[in-house]
């Protein structure tokens, strides 16, 4: 490929160093010129490792004509407004998920995009590259399962230090399943009830029910300081038959009578396939003038059923997900 993607990284921590390596060692199709990040000693870190220059601020990064397109991984307050700034200056964007802390600032989003009459975001809800959800995905689509009737999710962290509220696993953890549901199923959530065991302090984990537009049921467990690893399945349950999504273990060792596999702690290392597929599908698409993967809508609507869910975690009842007329840029 002769031309490939001038890509500028706003944060340099876990998720923005590790997106940073995998751009550099397997997307062919960009390479990084610019890295920020508020810890200045950081982002040289990080961008000597691949050859790239530090920018002085995010807004220099967006602005630098070296950039064609921005990955966001900065602080979730920052997302919204990062993606907004690269819209105005028609760069393409991978912004990290969540696209904002509320459904207002993604709204915000929305509203740059159908202003600019193009897309240009794509969030970075990286399970829908994923080898094992894209094939538990072609079973719901294929028919084999039947009509699904339940879905059962559990995503579980070792340790957290970004979720540490109860609102903020809603919007910050949870809002994975959101998107994730949506897009498996090919529907909307239309109400959500979200209950903890845990009744003073954080309120962690966290069980949420879905009802979706298609009549399913879904239950999702959220627990992001499990202690024991990284851990995330999900079983589809039709009227045909059910498919699950195990961890992908590739050593199973039975040692003085007992089997044991080992379980990662690291949720970079679990999802490495998917963020290099993911990063591959966005470099190439915004070379060919296009968006991949979840849209700023997705992002959107994804953050209103967080919404709805910290009123349900709030309430003990089932809120509901009301979802406005889809804007035809997103058709």
């Amino acid at each position: 490929m002769n031309e490939r993607l001038k890509v500028g990284v706003v944060g340099a921590g876990a998720m923005g160093a590790s997106h940073v390596a995998t751009l550099a060692a397997g997307v062919p199709a960009a390479h990084v010129t610019r890295v920020f990040d508020m810890d200045t000693a950081r982002a040289k870190q990080v961008a000597s490792a691949v050859g790239a220059e530090i920018a002085d601020s995010a807004e220099a990064l967006v602005a630098d004509p070296d950039v064609d397109a921005l990955v966001v991984a900065s602080p979730d307050f920052t997302h919204a407004d990062l993606a907004i700034a690269g819209i105005a200056a028609g760069k393409y964007v991978l912004c990290e998920k969540p696209l904002a802390v509320t459904a207002e600032d993604a709204r915000r989003v929305v509203d740059a995009e159908v202003a600019a009459g193009r897309r240009f975001v794509q969030v970075g809800f990286n399970r829908r590259f994923d080898p094992g959800f894209r094939d538990l995905k072609a079973s719901v689509d294929d028919g084999s399962l039947g009509d699904v009737r339940v879905v059962h999710g559990i995503h579980r962290n070792a340790s957290n230090s970004t979720s540490t509220d109860d609102a903020g696993l809603v919007t910050g953890s949870m809002i994975h399943e959101f998107d994730t549901f949506r897009w498996l199923l090919d529907g909307e959530i239309v109400g959500i009830r979200v209950e903890s065991p845990i009744v003073e302090g954080f309120r962690d984990p966290q069980v949420a029910t879905l009802w979706t537009s298609g009549g399913q049921m879904i239950t999702a467990e959220v627990f992001v300081n499990a202690g024991y690893g990284y851990d995330v399945r999900v079983e589809v349950v039709g009227t045909g038959g059910s498919a699950t999504l195990e961890p992908r273990t590739p050593v199973v060792r039975r040692i003085s009578g007992t089997g044991s596999s080992s379980i990662g702690s690291d949720f970079v290392a679990h999802f490495i396939e998917s963020y290099r597929l993911e990063l591959a599908a966005w470099a190439e698409a915004s070379l060919a003038g296009s968006v991949v993967g979840a849209s700023a809508w997705d992002g959107y609507v994804a953050n209103l059923v967080a919404a709805s869910g910290v009123r349900a975690l709030g309430s003990g009842a089932r809120e509901a997900v009301d979802v406005p007329e889809r804007p035809s840029l997103y058709a």
